[in-house]
């Protein structure tokens, strides 16, 4: 009886040890997929004319934030608020003007209550880096020696709405029409500058910063046009608005602020 018992208690021990190990397996397994399975992805509409800024945030915030993916799509304001309103997938918007942010919540597509006034921006006038048409000022553009003017479309681009109320402030938007060639953001805009494709274009002073090859003329002229305010919501259709409001968040900090300004960016 004491051998039968020995080999009794032998086989429960072993039964155990493999139940254990099995268990232990298990535990590892969830441990190992565990931050995976917490990954967060939201996708962020913005504006062209922030390309260059958001990527370099975006590399910040996953510092502290590794399992948020954050997707772009980045174009024209106008164009964005258009497959927003369409339904294409977007948790955040980041429009380069009021006017877009205003319609989305007018169809109450946007968080209310999530929208912050962020980032203020400049309207200039360049030239490819030799300037040869000897342009001065905004109004030159009128002068026989410029024969095509880049703008944005101002119908869905927030640059060329500012680019007509400046001409038009110069009484000499009529004439600019006749010469002007319509880019579908502010990026297509600098990129015939930069390659002679135009003799000037109008631009943000941060989409000029970005490249060596184009030369400010000038600023805008002072009250020639709206203020150029970039607004940020997230999307009322949002599935994520815990991480797109934690994203919104980190956009207002001093640690992104120092971000935004080394672009040329100036917080609102």
């Amino acid at each position: 009886m004491n051998l039968a018992k020995r080999l009794a208690a032998l086989m429960l021990s072993a039964v155990c040890l493999v139940t254990l190990v099995a268990g232990c397996g298990t535990n590892t397994k969830e441990k190992v997929n565990s931050p995976e399975e917490k990954k967060t992805e939201i996708f962020v509409s913005a504006a062209a004319s922030l390309t260059d800024v958001m990527n370099e945030l975006t590399q910040l915030y996953n510092k502290t934030n590794p399992n948020v993916k954050i997707t772009y799509s980045f174009g024209s304001s106008g164009a964005l608020q258009s497959q927003i309103e369409e339904g294409a997938p977007a948790d955040i918007f980041m429009s380069a003007a009021q006017k877009q942010m205003n319609e989305l919540d007018k169809k109450d597509l946007i968080v209310k209550e999530s929208r912050k006034d962020l980032l203020v921006n400049k309207v200039v006038l360049i030239t490819a880096k030799e300037n040869a048409a000897g342009l001065k000022d905004f109004k030159d553009v009128t002068s026989p020696k410029i024969n095509l003017i880049a703008l944005g479309e101002p119908k869905a681009v927030p640059v060329g709405q500012y680019s007509e109320e400046i001409f038009n402030s110069l009484g000499i938007l009529d004439a600019v029409k006749a010469k002007v060639i319509y880019g579908s953001d502010v990026r297509q805009v600098l990129t015939w500058v930069e390659a002679g494709e135009a003799a000037c274009g109008v631009v943000y002073a941060t989409d000029a910063a970005t490249t060596a090859k184009v030369k400010v003329i000038a600023e805008a002229p002072a009250g020639s046009h709206k203020p150029v305010i970039y607004p940020v919501a997230i999307v009322k259709s949002s599935k994520n608005v815990k991480a797109a409001q934690g994203f919104v968040d980190f956009l207002a900090t001093k640690e992104a602020a120092a971000v935004f300004e080394k672009y040329g960016f100036k917080m609102n």
